[in-house]
C-alpha cells in the first residue's frame, strides 16, 4: 500500500501483551508530502537564500555606507525645515492641482476609449481572429502596462512639448493595459448559458455582443474604470516633475528653490486629494457592485 500511494508512510507496531513470536501489526500514517516534494522545497528555498544573499552583496557593492549612517540626521533637519507648512501658499495650489485632477480624468477616459475595443479583440471568446488579431491586442496591453506613466510623460513631452496635453496622454497610454487586461478577462469569465440563449434566438454577432456580453460586463467595466482613476490621480501628482503640468510643476520648483515649508504644504495637498478620490472611487465601486 505504501508504494502505490506515497502521501502513506507503513509503520509496525506489536499489540500490548503480546508475545514475542507473534507477528507484528502493520498501519499506515498519512504524510502532507512526499520525501521527494521536501527534498525539493528544501532545495528550493536554499536555492533561494543563496539567491537573495548574491542579490544583497550586488545591491550593496558601491553602498557608501557612512552616508546611509546619517540618513536618521539628516531626515530630522529635513522635516525641522519642512515645519510648519507655509499655508499661505495653498492658494497657489489650486490651479495647479484643478490640472492634475483633469489630467487624470481625461487620461483615464481617453485611455478607457482606447482598452474597450483593445479587451473586446483580445478576449478569446469574441476576437475574430485568436491566431491573428488576438496575438496584437495583447501585444498592446502588454506594452502599455510595461512603461511606467513618468515614462510615457517624458517621452511625449520630447514630442509634443510640456504641459497638461503630455500628462493627458501619458495617464491614456498607461491605462490601456490596465483596463484592457482587466476587461478582456472579466469578457472571458462571462456566463456562456446567457450568451447560448440569445444566440438561439437567431440574433447575429453584433445583437449576441450587445444583449449578452455586454450586460453581464458593465458592472465589471464601471469598477475597473473608477479604480483606474483612483490609481490615475496619484499618478498624475508626479507628472509635473518631468514638464507634465499639474501640482508636480510646483513641487519641482519648491524643491529646487529649498523652500521646504512650500513643499510640506504641496506633499499636505496631495496627500488630501489622494484620500477624497480613494473615498469617491470605494463609495462609486460599492453603488456599482
Amino acid at each position: 500500500m505504501s508504494d502505490a500511494n506515497p502521501f502513506y508512510r507503513e509503520t509496525s507496531h506489536r499489540k500490548p501483551g503480546s508475545r514475542p513470536g507473534e507477528p507484528r501489526h502493520y498501519s499506515q500514517i498519512w504524510t502532507f508530502r512526499t520525501p521527494h516534494t521536501r527534498l525539493a522545497m528544501w532545495v528550493g528555498w536554499l536555492a533561494l537564500v543563496a539567491l537573495f544573499v548574491y542579490c544583497w552583496q550586488v545591491m550593496n557593492a558601491n553602498t557608501m555606507w557612512v552616508f546611509v549612517n546619517d540618513t536618521p540626521s539628516q531626515a530630522a533637519d529635513l522635516g525641522s525645515r519642512m515645519l510648519p507648512p507655509s499655508l499661505g501658499y495653498l492658494p497657489e495650489l489650486l490651479p495647479p492641482l484643478w490640472d492634475t485632477l483633469n489630467i487624470a480624468t481625461l487620461g483615464t477616459l481617453g485611455g478607457v476609449i482606447m482598452a474597450v475595443p483593445v479587451a473586446f479583440l483580445a478576449a478569446r471568446n469574441t476576437t475574430p481572429s485568436i491566431a491573428f488579431v488576438r496575438p496584437i491586442a495583447l501585444f498592446i496591453i502588454v506594452t502599455s502596462r510595461s512603461i511606467n506613466s513618468l515614462i510615457w510623460a517624458l517621452l511625449l513631452v520630447a514630442m509634443i512639448g510640456p504641459g497638461i496635453l503630455a500628462g493627458i496622454v501619458a495617464i491614456a497610454l498607461r491605462s490601456i493595459g490596465f483596463v484592457g487586461k482587466l476587461l478582456y478577462e472579466a469578457i472571458e469569465e462571462t456566463d456562456a448559458r446567457q450568451i447560448e440563449a440569445v444566440t438561439a434566438t437567431g440574433a447575429g454577432r453584433a445583437q449576441v455582443l450587445n444583449y449578452g456580453i455586454v450586460p453581464q460586463v458593465m458592472p465589471a467595466f464601471w469598477g475597473i474604470s473608477v479604480f483606474r482613476w483612483d490609481i490615475n490621480i496619484r499618478e498624475s501628482t508626479i507628472l509635473g516633475l518631468v514638464g507634465a503640468g499639474g501640482i508636480g510643476l510646483k513641487l519641482q520648483a519648491s524643491i529646487n528653490t529649498l523652500a521646504w515649508p512650500q513643499v510640506s504644504t504641496i506633499l499636505i495637498v496631495i496627500l488630501a486629494t489622494v484620500i477624497f478620490s480613494e473615498w469617491v472611487s470605494a463609495r462609486v465601486r460599492h453603488a456599482i457592485l
